[in-house]
């Protein structure tokens, strides 16, 4: 007999019908961000990363996706997906959701929460153990808009410590190598060196404003170097009438 035959032989008909595998291409089921300032702050994180990194390939940060981790999550609709989270080490491209079986079980390595009136309890309590316990998450901030509340936490020996801020108050994210720091009534990233991370916007108007410099100083100096000739043009010409009347006089120019 063969294999086949055997497992025919050993299982029901149809239990292989009865085997439930997980769904796929699911749409992102979140409800829209409390207010502008929320939907502002988000938008801000998106670009201010996707600027600095964009000549990587190798990660997805998005904002207001449903994360699905399980499928009973899927049936009961339980949960709702970060304000803002970034995975590392995967493909960057366009997702509907991010499922995790479909993701090679990876979840968000960083995930931030924009605090609001209706969300911040959950967001303190049951959304940070879920990130803790479930998702494994390193890295876990809240920020308020309104109010301004910053926190972080990272996962030591299983649960999340608060990480301190450094003398400007800002948080050191070990997995994205960025501080996150509150700067002008938002949330941004800096560099380690403690640089403003800017946006596409910010950064071309500073390349302008230093064209601009540039441009002033390439006439300054030209306009300098203009100055200078005419002073020795001058000092030719004064030269050359001194010599002249020097001559008128039977007096030798190149003798003095």
């Amino acid at each position: 007999m063969t294999v086949a035959k055997d497992l025919e032989t050993l299982q029901p008909e149809n239990q292989l019908e009865e085997i439930e595998c997980p769904p796929t291409d699911l749409e992102s089921k979140e409800p829209p961000l409390e207010s502008y300032l929320h939907l502002q702050q988000l938008l801000l994180l998106m670009k201010c990363l996707d600027w600095l990194w964009q000549d990587r390939n190798d990660y997805f940060a998005a904002g207001n996706l449903t994360i699905y981790y399980s499928t009973e999550q899927v049936k009961t609709n339980d949960f709702r997906g970060p304000d803002f989270f970034v995975v590392l080490n995967t493909e960057r491209k366009p997702r509907k959701s991010w499922t995790v079986w479909e993701e090679g079980g990876k979840y968000p390595n960083v995930i931030i929460e924009l605090l609001s009136n209706s969300t911040a309890n959950v967001d303190r309590t049951t959304k940070k153990k879920i990130y803790q316990d479930t998702f494994r998450t390193p890295e876990y901030f809240w920020f308020s808009p309104d109010s301004l509340e910053f926190q972080g936490f990272e996962i030591i020996q299983g649960e999340y410590q608060e990480i301190y801020p450094n003398e400007q108050g800002q948080l050191w994210s070990q997995q994205l190598q960025l501080f996150l720091g509150i700067h002008q009534q938002q949330l941004r990233f800096f560099t380690p060196e403690g640089v403003l991370v800017p946006t596409p916007e910010e950064s071309a108007k500073t390349e302008k404003q230093q064209r601009e410099i540039a441009e002033q100083r390439a006439i300054e100096a030209e306009e300098i170097a203009e100055t200078e000739r005419q002073q020795k043009q001058a000092e030719r010409d004064r030269n050359e009438r001194l010599a002249a009347k020097l001559r008128e006089l039977n007096i030798d120019p190149d003798t003095l």
